[in-house]
């Protein structure tokens, strides 16, 4: 019982406070719109309709609004923005979501939502990124992650899944430095592993119960929760689809027992970002670089919960594969996009070119973080749906080791 007051208090206070902020500004802002005539919309709301493809989901479609506003003037106060998503998929999954990256009025307070309910499934590739590997436990088959045609049920592992992510952080004076506490929650429950079969000769085990059971932990449902410290700076001129300046990043994350986690873990979020322009003459001319490390730190975490390419906030990571494909105990990843306009003087249609690296460690498996690297590369169009507020509407289609290969349409820059 103490175990559920204490998840309620940390819940309402994390989720109040953004409320009461949010509240704050928008009452500011409208005092001061009382007095000077409005020059523009505060709230731009975008929808997008989705249509993707990956081998765990076969075809997916759904709609994709975004949401982006100010709550101060554009002067003071950075542009927030929003991005939620449903999803259905031809092998009957649902993904739903909201994301939110928020600044109160004079960017006092910052304010990072992930809020995510998903009946998912995909197999269970193993730990480590190392591609040419059975979803079975010693296994000689070796799965393809060319989505034509995609995996079938019975190669499956099915659960659901709901993320709650809440952090709170205030600006230190008048700089680009944030701190603040956070709270995390994942829960997996209903997990149906497909291909698992305890009676079969040979046993057919799969890399996800073979963890579990190492681990003692529970193979059909498990939880992580607990709270956050966190420090960014974040140096950006737009949040959406930035020309210059840096965000680096890091949150040290405790996941006790007593809050609600089947086990006692750490976990460790280290993420920088930066961007380089081209050509004085055209800010839209831009090199992104982009690179993050996830780790357990200490503990043990579940295996839907260890870290995985896809699992980032805004689910951004890893074009062409699936989500949670690369997937392990540490993990690095690292991409750069060239974005570029395509035309000679206005910044509606542009371009991007992209390449991305990741690689992950099993210390279950002795499997070493720098052994191995799995690459993807791709290209795609932009064009600009709000020039002032940089809002693109995107659509990629990308390549990757072992036949990987995928179409993405995403609102915004992919980070």
């Amino acid at each position: 019982m103490k175990k559920t007051y204490t998840v309620i208090w940390i819940l309402a206070f994390l989720f109040f406070t953004p409320l009461s902020l949010l509240a704050q500004g928008e009452m500011d802002s409208g005092e001061e719109s009382g007095n000077k005539e409005k020059k523009e919309k505060k709230v731009d709301i975008n929808i997008l309709p989705v249509v993707a493809t990956n081998p765990t989901v076969g075809v997916l479609f759904g709609v994709l609004p975004g949401v982006n506003w100010n709550m101060g003037t554009p002067e003071d106060t950075r542009n927030s923005t929003a991005l939620i998503g449903i999803y259905y998929t031809t092998l009957n999954q649902l993904f739903t979501s909201v994301r939110a990256n928020a600044f109160t009025k004079e960017d006092k307070f910052n304010l990072l939502t992930d809020i995510r309910f998903n009946l998912n499934a995909q197999p269970t590739y193993g730990l480590g990124s190392v591609l040419d590997k059975s979803t079975l436990v010693g296994g000689k088959d070796t799965p393809s992650d060319n989505p034509y045609p995609p995996f079938q049920e019975q190669e499956m592992m099915y659960f659901n899944n709901f993320r709650l992510y809440q952090t709170v952080q205030m600006r230190h004076k008048k700089t680009n430095l944030f701190y603040g506490i956070g709270y995390h929650l994942d829960i997996f429950w209903a997990i149906d592993d497909k291909q698992l079969d305890l009676d079969a000769d040979p046993q057919r085990i799969t890399h996800h119960y073979r963890y579990q059971d190492l681990k003692g932990m529970s193979t059909e449902k498990y939880s992580q929760s607990g709270l956050s410290a966190n420090a960014t700076f974040d140096s950006r001129d737009n949040v959406v689809n930035p020309y210059v300046g840096q965000l680096a990043a890091i949150s040290l994350r405790a996941f006790p027992e007593f809050l609600g986690s089947t086990t006692n873990a750490s976990q460790l979020w280290m993420e920088y970002r930066t961007y380089v322009n081209l050509d004085k003459n055209r800010a839209r001319n831009v090199l992104a670089f982009w690179t993050y490390g996830w780790f357990v730190t200490s503990g043990t975490s579940p295996y839907l919960a260890l870290p995985a390419i896809g699992w980032d906030m805004f689910a951004r990571s890893g074009r062409p594969f699936t989500q949670g494909r690369i997937r392990g105990e540490d993990l690095v990843y690292a991409e750069t996009e060239w974005r570029f306009p395509l035309q000679q003087e206005k910044d509606k249609w542009g371009g991007v070119l992209f390449v991305n690296t990741s690689t992950a460690s099993s210390r279950t498996e002795d499997i070493n973080q720098a052994g191995n690297f799995v690459f993807g590369y791709g290209g795609g169009l932009r064009f600009m749906i709000n020039e002032k507020k940089r809002v693109n509407l995107g659509l990629d289609y990308a390549f990757g080791a072992n036949g990987a290969q995928g179409l993405f349409v995403n609102l915004n820059e992919y980070f």
